[in-house]
């Protein structure tokens, strides 16, 4: 498999677009404003909409999370199925180096650690409601190895003090609100990976990029990875009840054939889906709701 590439997806209707990639992230949350300021005053992101009960947060314009306030809910446990952490992308080192030390200024408790994943350089926080975050910035595409249509990734440190010695400017730092950044990646835990593999990639299109028996990766279009599913906390978990945490997972496909073919995926394979014409609504083997839109 050549890195940047996905020749079956073009020909095949059982694989996602080589340009699928990733919309906002919904948060049910408890406490809207303590997210909200976590998220605007730590992250730099910027109020696009705030109505009712939801509130829309990005950068330049772009959603990238959407927290929707429901104080009704209980705080579920760790264990539980549901997010792992939303994956923020951005642009260059002296971007992610303001946006890490933004949100570590402003609460350096919910840093959680660094790695050096080959493909990527990434930071680690925790919300207030335990919700993950990684904020990171690929390699070039030209660096990663693959084999046999596997990427090859690894853990390695990452000196958080080192890179921001390295990379961050007072500039960057006082205007990181005006560095784009999306959501590269979504990672969730699940009840097994076997199980998640046959949603994620039989079913809904994804190919997998690297397995190991506790975590699957898979993307389109030769991309690392959009999502990730892993065992690590949840081995074993059922399908969720209702609970702070998780809303929505939003992917962005490029036309309307795109959501007739994941329909009849789908349908063939006798699985309950909501369609409106342009968006695909869908709930995975643990009730994770995946919502599947054209961009």
């Amino acid at each position: 498999m050549t890195p940047g590439t996905n020749t079956r997806a073009t020909a095949n209707r059982d694989v996602l677009a080589a340009d699928t990639g990733m919309g906002p992230v919904t948060l049910l949350v408890g406490d809207l404003d303590l997210l909200t300021t976590y998220y605007v005053d730590g992250l730099a992101l910027t109020v696009l909409s705030a109505e009712g009960n939801e509130t829309v947060l990005g950068r330049g314009g772009r959603p990238i999370i959407v927290l929707r306030h429901d104080p009704t809910l209980p705080r579920g446990s760790r264990r539980d199925a549901g997010l792992f952490h939303t994956a923020i992308l951005f642009e260059d080192a002296g971007a992610l180096s303001a946006a890490v030390a933004s949100l570590a200024r402003l609460a350096p408790r919910s840093f959680v650690g660094s790695s050096d994943h080959l493909v990527s350089e990434a930071f680690y926080f925790t919300d207030p409601e335990g919700n993950g975050i990684e904020l990171y910035l690929d390699r070039p595409r030209d660096t990663w190895r693959w084999t046999d249509g596997q990427v090859a990734m690894d853990t390695i440190a990452l000196d958080p003090n080192a890179y921001l010695g390295q990379h961050l400017t007072v500039d960057r730092l006082e205007n990181a609100a005006q560095d784009p950044a999306v959501v590269g990646h979504v990672h969730l835990q699940v009840g097994d990976t076997t199980t998640a593999r046959d949603f994620y990639v039989t079913t809904l299109g994804f190919e997998a990029t690297f397995e190991m028996p506790s975590a699957l990766f898979v993307s389109a279009g030769g991309y690392h990875h959009h999502m990730a599913m892993n065992t690590w906390n949840s081995a074993g978990a059922g399908p969720r009840v209702p609970a702070l945490g998780l809303g929505v997972v939003d992917v962005v496909v490029p036309d309307d054939d795109e959501i007739g073919a994941l329909g009849d995926r789908l349908r063939s394979r006798g699985l309950q889906f909501r369609h409106d014409g342009r968006t695909l609504e869908v709930e995975d083997p643990w009730r994770n709701r995946v919502r599947v839109s054209v961009g």
